[in-house]
């Protein structure tokens, strides 16, 4: 029981003593600094869409999975109803490497700023 008050004892010092030079040195300084914990976001760079293609006729358009989960089924079910109502248009599935859609892959970018007309990337939810 001793033990407990003196452990009781020596946290409220501490605590009063921090107290108390906490108000110390509000007395001593006319101002305080405050900084916006969420700090300066950077400036947003804004890129316009790229012209819509003024026909699909003989163009080829990349269909890119990003990995989500389902994106894929909905990509086929696409190429599929091109290859029934748009058979001029040339389809083409490619999976996206990387960890989600944010992910790079330069490899095809570069394939597809070579033979893409146009691209349709499935990106979950």
């Amino acid at each position: 029981m001793m033990r407990m008050r003196t452990t009781w004892l020596l946290i409220a010092a501490s605590f009063l003593g921090f107290s108390t030079l906490l108000k110390a040195q509000a007395a001593d300084d006319s101002q305080i600094t405050v900084y916006n914990p969420r700090g300066i976001p950077p400036a947003i760079e804004l890129i316009p869409m790229a012209n819509r293609l003024e026909s699909l006729d003989g163009k080829t358009i990349y269909f890119v999975d990003d990995g989500f989960l389902g994106g894929d089924i909905l990509l086929d079910e696409m190429i599929q109803w091109f290859a029934r109502n748009r058979p001029e248009v040339k389809t083409v599935f490619r999976k996206k490497g990387g960890m989600g859609f944010a992910a790079e892959d330069p490899e095809l970018w570069a394939e597809m700023k070579e033979k893409a007309d146009g691209m349709v990337m499935a990106t979950g939810h």
